[in-house]
């Protein structure tokens, strides 16, 4: 199944793959080569701590390598800009009840970071939003309740 991903965070599962395959993983193939010279291998910290960073490396690799495949990379730039929300996009929105507003941009469940103000199109807040217009009011159901938003505006940018 094709998995959303912006063109940003495609990119940036593309970078973190090639400095796995690029850097952690011949240093820990290194770690281990060393770890090995040291002789009894039953009770060597080093070479275990090394043999389970390499078996988390490759699981990476694995996991970014199908992720990257299976993606359906878009970029937000191209869309129709038709005053939708829609996969990508940025909202300003206005908390009805507090009036403080917030940016978020909704985007593919692997590039997802609240920190970041980018919201996982499978959140209840982006499922809310899907389809809206500017002036629309969108009810999230959040666990303490639901949240009334006004959509302020609505940017297409990467």
């Amino acid at each position: 199944m094709a998995v959303p991903i912006t063109l940003r965070g495609a990119e940036a599962l593309k970078a973190e793959l090639k400095q796995l395959k690029s850097v952690a993983r011949p240093q820990v193939v290194e770690a281990i080569a060393e770890a090995r010279a040291h002789g009894d291998l039953k009770e060597n910290a080093e070479y275990h701590a090394a043999k389970e960073q390499q078996s988390f490396i490759e699981g990476r690799i694995n996991e970014l390598e199908g992720t990257i495949s299976t993606a359906n990379i878009i970029d937000v730039a191209t869309l129709p800009q038709d005053g939708r929300v829609v996969f990508g996009v940025t909202v300003e929105l206005l908390n009805i009840e507090t009036d403080e507003t917030v940016h978020y941009q909704i985007v593919g469940d692997y590039e997802a970071d609240i920190k970041l103000n980018r919201v996982s199109i499978s959140s209840p807040i982006a499922r809310a939003l899907i389809g809206k217009e500017i002036d629309d009011i969108a009810t999230v159901q959040a666990p303490g309740g639901a949240i009334e938003y006004e959509i302020v505006s609505i940017e297409y940018v990467a």
